[in-house]
């Protein structure tokens, strides 16, 4: 007899970063990631992460759509702190490493901010 075994499915959440020259890019995300690991891997330019996701460069800062900000995970005080050393920070500011990815944020729509001219 058989096993009818079903294959794991992976949800997919779709991502869009805008850059600093206005180009759009929709990326799929297919694990649980942070918003910075998405951007690293598919070479999203103007995010430099120095410090890796470890919270203490905001060289990965973004500003998220205002549509969206209600469905982040509260900003921690760490992350707070280091907006305020970030270049132009604004009330929908929020540094990438901290945003992690799930179901709920498909459809993501953040533009990145200038991160230091890296």
């Amino acid at each position: 007899m058989k096993s009818k075994a079903k294959k794991a499915e992976k949800k997919v959440t779709k991502v869009t970063f805008i850059t600093s020259d206005e180009e759009r890019h929709e990326v799929e995300v297919n694990a649980a990631h942070t918003l910075m690991e998405v951007a690293y891997q598919n070479d999203i330019d103007d995010i430099v992460a120095e410090c890796a996701g470890a919270c203490s460069c905001a060289t990965c800062h973004v500003y998220v759509d205002e549509k969206w900000l209600g469905k982040l995970e509260q900003i921690e005080v760490t992350e707070d702190n280091m907006l305020d050393n970030a270049y132009d920070r604004r009330d929908n500011s929020r540094l990438s490493c901290q945003i992690k990815m799930s179901d709920k944020l498909n459809g993501l729509v953040v533009r990145v901010a200038d991160n230091g001219g890296y």
